[in-house]
């Protein structure tokens, strides 16, 4: 084995461990949350680490589809980021940010009363 070879070894080897770590770190995320936004980053990161095993797969072996399949679950997943994104805009404020706003919206009005209430 020639010192090239032993370098891509090693190199993918290297991938192979770092990629499983950041995968077992974003699982955790994913199931911990503690939001759906939380979740969805978390299944979106997932998906570009699938895509770098792929792509170290795909160097280790030699065989360039696996490549194309990358390209295609790299297209997917932004679009299922996408939908996510849509479903959680659709969804509208949670509670307590609605409260929040709520409060911001009646101090805006009380404000703008007392400046009328001044210039007369």
């Amino acid at each position: 084995m020639s010192l090239p070879d032993q370098i891509e070894a090693f190199a993918t080897g290297f991938a192979f461990i770092v990629l499983s770590v950041a995968l077992l770190i974003t699982v955790w995320r994913i199931i911990r949350g503690p939001t759906l936004p939380d979740r969805v980053l978390g299944l979106d990161m997932l998906v570009a680490i699938a895509i770098g095993l792929i792509a170290v797969v795909a160097v280790r072996t030699g065989f360039n589809l696996y490549i194309d399949i990358a390209i295609a679950l790299g297209l997917v997943g932004f679009l299922a980021t996408v939908a996510f994104a849509r479903f959680i805009l659709a969804r509208g404020l949670s509670p307590e940010r609605a409260g929040a706003e709520r409060v911001s919206a009646s101090q805006a009005r009380a404000t703008q009363r007392r400046r009328k209430g001044g210039r007369r």
